[in-house]
C-alpha cells in the first residue's frame, strides 16, 4: 500500500504509544497494492477480525441497544458465537505472529489488544441475560456480519472476474466508503423508523385500495416477486431522474456520484436524505399496493444484493441478458463522467426500462474510462460530503 512508513521500531525495545497510534493510523490512510511479505496482509486482517471480534462482543454484552430486532429472533447464538471465537483465533494468531517476527509490530500490537479486551469481556463464551425490547438500537450486529460477508464474497468476486484487472482492493478513498457503509448499518433503526412513519401515514390517507391489494395479494409468489421488482424500480427510475435532473436534488445526489474508483464499497457512499428519500419513493407504492411481507422481505434482499453488485469491479459474460437487468457494465457507465454515459441507465434492477425510455447509453465500447462528477469536486470525507449539498457555493 502506499504511504506506507517502516515500523523502525527494534524488535527488543517496547514502542511508545505515538510510536502505535502513528503507526496504525498511517496504515489506515494508506491505499494501493497490498504487498507480500511484509506483514501488510496479515496485519490487515488481524485488525480487522480483532476490531469485528470487539464490536461483536459489545453486541453480545448489550445486544438491547447494540443489536438489530428483526435480526435477533433469526440468530443462532451457537453460530454466533463459533463466528466470534474464529475471529478472535485467527486474529490472535496472526497479531501475535508478526509481534515476535517484527512485522508492523505496532499496528499488530493494537490488533493483539483488542483481541485481549475481548477475551476479558467475555469472548465467545459471554453470558447473554434477559433484555428488554423495543429500545432505542445501533446495528452494530448488522454491521459486522455485512461487512464480513460482503468482503469475502466480493472481494473474491472482484479478484475472479475483475472489470478493471489491476485495481487494487484498497483503493484511493476507500476510507470514505468504509465510514459511510459504517455509519449506514449503524443508523439502519433511525432510518428504519422514519420511513415506517411516513409510510404509515401515506397508508392512512389512501382508501379505496382492498381490491387490488386483495388481487396483488393472490398472486403467486414468483410472479408477485416479479411484478415487486419492476414497481420498485419503477419509482427508482423516476426518483433516480429526478435526482439528475432537479438541480438542488443533484446536489445531494453528486455525493453518490463522486466516487472515481468503483468496487463493492463504493455503492455504499449516499448521501443521509437520499437514502432516506429513496426508500421512502419507493417501499410507499409496495405497502400501498399490498405485496406480501414474505415478497418484500426478498425484495429487500435482492435490492441489497444489486446495490453492492452493481458497484463492484466485475465482469462477467451476460450475453443479451444484459438487455432485461441491470449488471456491473450497465451501471459502471451510469457512474461515468463521459460525455455518451451523463443521464443515462438510471434503472436499478431491469435494464429495459432504460431502453423504453430512450435512457440506455449508446455506445460501441464495453467500458467507462473515466468516473465521477464533471466541473464540481465534491470534498473527501464522510462529514464534509454530508454538509457539502446545503454549503454555499
Amino acid at each position: 500500500m502506499s504511504k506506507h512508513v517502516p515500523d523502525p521500531t527494534p524488535a527488543t525495545l517496547l514502542p511508545s504509544v505515538g510510536d502505535i497510534v502513528d503507526d496504525t493510523t498511517g496504515l489506515l490512510r494508506a491505499d494501493g497494492e497490498l504487498t507480500p511479505g511484509q506483514g501488510t496482509i496479515t496485519t490487515t486482517l488481524a485488525l480487522s477480525l480483532g476490531f469485528l471480534s470487539f464490536m461483536g462482543v459489545l453486541a453480545f454484552l448489550f445486544p438491547q441497544y447494540l443489536t438489530t430486532p428483526e435480526l435477533r429472533k433469526a440468530y443462532n447464538v451457537d453460530w454466533c458465537r463459533a463466528l466470534l471465537f474464529g475471529g478472535l483465533l485467527v486474529s490472535g494468531t496472526l497479531s501475535l505472529f508478526n509481534i515476535v517476527f517484527n512485522r508492523r509490530r505496532n499496528v499488530n500490537i493494537i490488533a493483539f489488544a483488542f483481541v485481549l479486551v475481548t477475551i476479558a469481556l467475555g469472548g465467545s463464551t459471554v453470558p447473554v441475560g434477559d433484555f428488554p425490547d423495543h429500545t432505542p438500537y445501533l446495528g452494530m450486529d448488522w454491521l459486522v456480519l455485512d461487512l464480513l460477508g460482503s468482503t469475502t464474497v466480493f472481494v473474491i468476486l472482484e479478484k475472479l472476474f475483475p472489470l478493471y484487472k489491476n485495481q487494487p482492493i484498497f483503493r484511493k478513498e476507500w476510507q470514505t466508503d468504509l465510514v459511510h457503509f459504517g455509519v449506514n448499518h449503524l443508523l439502519v433503526g433511525l432510518m428504519l423508523l422514519i420511513v415506517n412513519f411516513v409510510i404509515h401515514r401515506a397508508q392512512l390517507i389512501v382508501v379505496g385500495e382492498e381490491g387490488l391489494q386483495q388481487f396483488i395479494g393472490n398472486i403467486p409468489f414468483l410472479p408477485q416477486l416479479l411484478l415487486c421488482l419492476l414497481v420498485a424500480d419503477l419509482a427508482e427510475y423516476a426518483v433516480h431522474r429526478a435526482y439528475h435532473e432537479v438541480p438542488w436534488l443533484w446536489r445531494i445526489h453528486s455525493v453518490h456520484h463522486s466516487v472515481e474508483t468503483l468496487d463493492w464499497l463504493a455503492g455504499s457512499r449516499l448521501h443521509m436524505v437520499e437514502i432516506l428519500v429513496t426508500r421512502i419513493a419507493v417501499l410507499t407504492p409496495l405497502f400501498l399496493l399490498g405485496f406480501d411481507k414474505s415478497v418484500v422481505d426478498m425484495y429487500i434482499v435482492i435490492v441489497g444484493f444489486q446495490a453492492v453488485f452493481n458497484h463492484a469491479n466485475v465482469h462477467l459474460p451476460w450475453g443479451p441478458l444484459k438487455y432485461l437487468i441491470v449488471t456491473p457494465d450497465f451501471h459502471h457507465w451510469h457512474h461515468s463522467s463521459e460525455k455518451v454515459a451523463i443521464d443515462k441507465n438510471y434503472a436499478a434492477h431491469f435494464a429495459f426500462i432504460d431502453y423504453f425510455f430512450g435512457t440506455a447509453v449508446k455506445t460501441d465500447r464495453q467500458f467507462p474510462e473515466k468516473y465521477g462528477v464533471v466541473g464540481s469536486r465534491i470534498p473527501d470525507g464522510y462529514l464534509k460530503q454530508q454538509v457539502y449539498p446545503f454549503a454555499k457555493k
